[in-house]
């Protein structure tokens, strides 16, 4: 039992602190008017330089191998059967991305028959893997980009390994995202889990291709995974999340909170979601499309996003470069992309950005 107090005693920290953070900036009474510019720690273009590199340091540590690396395999003209009813793909390969602690990642790469030389990143969420996203990923298809698809860590083909915690001296099953805070450490951060794979992927596409650009777009955690990634790789054009976040203020909802990687207090400590939104939507052909479902049965239902859309539109504007916009789909009751949000997703990538 000894083992077990100390093992859990930074766990139960690390809960504490998220929740400090959470009523830090959310305790005020909604009736009073909360001064979301106070929560905004950037003005200029060496504001978000500075806080990528903080982010970037973060996340790797002191490993910069990540710039470099590359997929350990990549299948080519992979065929699956879950995708047979595609009718617009030449051909599908399969990215194998391994990490550390036996973790791994598989994402599919969709080339259409009749491609536009643009490549759409899509991110499923926690509701399982990318077969949940298969009209996002058809759709977008039809319209000539190829898709480069990512399940989120532990979740579909990922792999759920058994870990070894020495503070415990135990085995630790990886069966959900909030079990990755056992292997927090000051050598090593588990939120590359969830964005190396992308980084590795987009090393090997722009050694192997030539696209005009990168674009993303994520559903709930995939969203969440798109603002956060897009903030710091200016690879990423433009970047669409779908019911994916909430700045801390606003999540006074249990359903809002998120699991481990949306609230790691010194990840957010560096860049909280007021300015990850600004990084993503930030740079010359970059933006950042929020879409939320008013009638959402999952998460980040609503229209409290009222409350701080217009700040990031006038902190982008006097950045002088990128674009910020929120669309509400009012019809749709389900946590997920329908057809007009689809739409209205198309038209942010075809739109030309100052």
């Amino acid at each position: 039992m000894k083992y077990k107090k100390m093992i859990f005693l930074p766990v139960i920290i690390g809960i504490s602190l998220s929740i400090v953070l959470y009523l830090s900036q959310s305790s005020q009474d909604h009736s009073e008017e909360i001064d979301v510019n106070s929560l905004i720690d950037i003005e200029t273009s060496q504001d978000i330089e500075s806080k990528k590199i903080m982010l970037e340091s973060y996340i790797w540590k002191d490993d910069q191998t990540f710039k470099s690396k590359l997929p350990s395999d990549v299948q080519y003209f992979y065929t699956d059967k879950k995708f047979d009813d595609f009718q617009n793909v030449e051909r599908i390969d399969r990215i194998y991305v391994k990490m550390n602690y036996d973790v791994d990642s598989t994402a599919y790469m969709f080339f259409p028959k009749n491609p536009n030389n643009e490549l759409l990143i899509y991110h499923q969420g926690h509701r399982g893997d990318i077969t949940f996203g298969k009209s996002t990923i058809e759709f977008f298809l039809n319209k000539g980009y190829t898709i480069l698809a990512f399940s989120m860590p532990l979740i579909g083909e990922n792999s759920k390994p058994i870990v070894h915690i020495d503070e415990l001296d135990e085995n630790l099953f990886l069966d959900s995202h909030d079990k990755l805070r056992f292997l927090e450490s000051s050598t090593f951060s588990p939120i590359k889990f969830f964005l190396e794979p992308i980084y590795v992927s987009l090393n090997y596409i722009e050694s192997e291709f030539n696209f005009s650009s990168y674009n993303f777009i994520g559903i709930s955690g995939g969203g969440w995974t798109a603002v956060v990634y897009s903030s710091f790789d200016d690879r990423i054009s433009k970047t669409i999340s779908v019911a994916g976040s909430l700045p801390f203020y606003l999540r006074t909802s249990p359903e809002n909170f998120g699991d481990y990687e949306q609230k790691i207090p010194e990840f957010y400590d560096i860049a909280n979601y007021l300015e990850l939104y600004i990084m993503s939507a930030y740079g010359f052909d970059r933006g950042l499309l929020q879409i939320f479902n008013e009638f959402d049965p999952c998460c980040f239902s609503g229209t409290e996003y009222v409350s701080y859309e217009n700040i990031i539109k006038n902190k982008i504007s006097k950045l002088k470069s990128g674009t910020f916009k929120i669309e509400l789909d009012k019809t749709n009751k389900e946590h997920s992309i329908s057809s007009s949000s689809l739409q209205k997703s198309l038209i942010f990538l075809k739109n030309s950005i100052d």
